[in-house]
């Protein structure tokens, strides 16, 4: 009933455009640099790109045919603020990471008792998560790859999606196994990983001219993962169609902005599947989607508005405090709750 509630108050041609709340809910996003489409229906039919050929010459125009409603689909999934719901009804979600100093006192012998007993906490924990991060500082030791590597079986086994970035994407890169034919596995590559990936799986180099159509058949290929390639405009595909964020963000791309985006998805990812599970109707959606193109347009905003105050000392931190702001100036509570109260 509370997620039925958020549908009714996001802005869609199909509602009720007479009503006061709906009108400045589009002009928000509007005003944001969102895209409130007349062609939408209620569970915003996106425009997509499918096929990985015939996708035209001119990359700019490709992409602008991409684009997505990026703050309609962030409205769209994020739950209200409901005073009568309790912690962790929102999602909770699980960062695997670390760093290497943290392996290297082990001696060999302790370390098959060490993974076993790390395995058997994980596997207790395992049902309560809602998504899984996996890769954010974790480094490139063997032994705790290998850890992590059955963190993700149990994952997977579990119907848990995972979000693989930075050393995690080193470790599915060289074990496409892990992910391959898993359609709750999300990967999150910069431009370096990106490369590395395609040349693994598809034998060649990064081809920026059809770059919409090498990412559908880069997911495709691993079966159907969603691959959000980071870049300029973010490009998003789970190997059926591709779509695109362009949201102005920051000309500073400073470090760790990758590790935002990451958790960003993770969160946008579990409330995705909560809409979607609450719906009373079959969606046509993919949750994996949804929540790369929300996080994107949530990171890519913070990151505006934190250049904005700092200019080039911008740092990661800048980013993380914008973020809360980011939220309520495409989804106001304040319109929320009072659509709500309005039922």
């Amino acid at each position: 009933m509370r997620i039925h509630c958020l549908q009714q108050s996001i802005p869609s041609s199909c509602m009720l455009n007479s009503s006061a709340i709906i009108r400045r809910q589009q002009f928000l996003i509007r005003a944001l640099g969102g895209c409130c489409s007349h062609q939408t229906h209620h569970h915003f039919r996106m425009q997509s790109m499918y096929g990985g050929s015939g996708l035209g010459v001119d990359a700019v125009q490709q992409r602008k045919g991409l684009d997505a409603d990026a703050c309609g689909i962030l409205r769209l999934i994020t739950p209200p603020v409901d005073p009568t719901r309790y912690k962790g009804q929102a999602g909770k979600i699980a960062v695997i990471g670390g760093c290497r100093e943290y392996t290297d006192c082990f001696r060999d012998e302790d370390k098959k008792s060490i993974s076993e007993r790390v395995l058997a906490e994980v596997e207790k924990w395992m049902e309560r998560f809602d998504c899984l991060v996996v890769g954010p500082g974790l480094g490139r030791d063997p032994f705790l790859l290998d850890c992590v590597s059955n963190i993700i079986k149990q994952a997977r086994h579990s119907s848990i999606p995972i979000v693989i970035d930075a050393d995690g994407l080193f470790l599915v890169t060289n074990n496409l196994d892990l992910v391959s034919g898993y359609p709750l596995a999300i990967l999150t590559p910069n431009i370096n990983e990106y490369k590395r990936l395609v040349q693994s799986v598809l034998n060649c180099e990064v081809n920026d001219q059809d770059a919409p159509g090498q990412l559908l058949s880069l997911a495709k290929r691993i079966g159907g993962v969603t691959i959000l390639r980071k870049g300029k405009s973010d490009l998003v595909s789970d190997g059926n169609k591709v779509m695109s964020v362009s949201m102005y963000g920051s000309p500073r791309r400073c470090g760790g902005q990758g590790d935002i985006l990451s958790g960003s998805v993770a969160v946008f990812v579990s409330w995705a599947r909560q809409y979607i599970s609450s719906a009373k109707e079959e969606l046509g959606m993919n949750p994996t989607v949804l929540g790369c193109i929300a996080g994107s347009a949530l990171v890519r905003k913070a990151a505006s508005l934190a250049f904005e105050n700092k200019r080039r000392s911008t740092l990661t931190g800048d980013i993380i405090e914008c973020l809360g702001r980011s939220l309520e100036e495409i989804c106001p509570v304040s319109c929320i709750h009072r659509s709500l109260l309005d039922q």
